[in-house]
């Protein structure tokens, strides 16, 4: 199993979990930004710089990927893909992308991001703070023990 973490928009809270668990567990952890990504030296953390097109971090992720991989990300489609390919996903605020949930949340997706097309609703998610930290751990430590010991 690999971790890959789509570094658009991951908060740098989320990726130092990611980089302490799987140190400590020994699990490969891929870091994919389309722009230079400091990671802490280690022989289970790799930054992956892609070109700088749109969306080459989630292209290059969801080509590289394997089944029972587990992936951070915000990216509702590329959760999708990923969970198409066997993986798991998880995004910055905790929550789990499977296939038992991955339809409905592409559904929600498309259909708020017509009507924020349309003027209908304004905002975006919540500020992540100190609860989605503890959301995202508590999260993230479930799936990492439960797909390691696959």
């Amino acid at each position: 199993m690999k971790v890959w973490i789509d570094c658009d928009g991951c908060p740098r809270i989320v990726r130092d979990i990611v980089f302490a668990a799987c140190q400590r567990l020994s699990v490969e952890v891929l870091v994919v930004a389309n722009s230079y990504v400091q990671v802490p030296a280690s022989p289970f953390i790799k930054a992956i710089k892609v070109s700088a097109g749109f969306d080459e971090a989630d292209h290059y992720i969801a080509k590289q990927v394997n089944s029972g991989d587990l992936v951070i990300t915000s990216d509702v489609p590329l959760a999708s893909r990923i969970v198409e390919a066997g993986c798991i996903g998880i995004n910055a605020h905790g929550q789990v992308f499977d296939r038992s949930n991955i339809a409905d949340i592409l559904s929600t997706r498309n259909l708020m991001q017509e009507l924020r097309g349309g003027g209908l609703v304004t905002g975006g998610p919540a500020a992540f703070g100190p609860a989605e930290k503890k959301k995202f751990a508590d999260a993230f430590d479930r799936m990492l023990t439960k797909m390691s010991r696959k």
